[in-house]
């Protein structure tokens, strides 16, 4: 043990990044029990125990903020993957049985929270419609190789959209 940390209280400021990793992970857990539009920055901060500017100095904005709570960067769920095993002239059915199957089950809890969110605020489905487009309808359009496809994909879109608001 150095002499710095002799002298250190247990009550120590957390450094920047251990900051930014308690705001995510308060900011989660509010989102998801309270969802976008019935969680505020201030209570996000407060929770976390820091400054409302920290918030917006690690991410700008209450929706960046909620981006990276949800980051839906990683991997596909294994569900959505499995829409496109298999014959397609049944796929319509696939996307409907796997979306009724698996939107309040999905094994990522961001896409979860983004689904409960899209409802109430824009910013939200927008960013549901986002993944949708690209990690659903988009891969259809390419399926489908029709000279249509893309205005087929996307009315497969909209009626994704509405069936995961609904279902929220």
């Amino acid at each position: 043990m150095t002499e710095h940390d002799e002298h250190r209280r247990p009550g120590r400021w957390r450094s920047g990044a251990e900051s930014k990793q308690r705001v995510l992970q308060v900011a989660r857990e509010l989102f998801d029990r309270n969802g976008y539009s019935g969680t505020t920055v201030r209570a996000i901060a407060a929770a976390a125990e820091v400054d409302p500017a920290m918030v917006f100095y690690f991410f700008g904005t209450k929706q960046g903020l909620f981006s990276a709570v949800i980051d839906l960067s990683e991997d596909v769920p294994p569900a959505i993957e499995s829409l496109f095993d298999g014959d397609l002239g049944t796929l319509g059915e696939r996307v409907v049985r796997t979306l009724l199957e698996n939107l309040d089950k999905s094994d990522r809890p961001p896409l979860v929270m983004l689904t409960r969110s899209a409802p109430t605020d824009p910013k939200s489905e927008a960013l549901l419609r986002e993944f949708i487009d690209r990690e659903i309808t988009g891969r259809i359009a390419g399926l489908l190789g029709t000279p249509d496809a893309a205005l087929r994909a996307g009315m497969v879109d909209v009626q994704i959209l509405g069936l995961a608001c609904s279902t929220a």
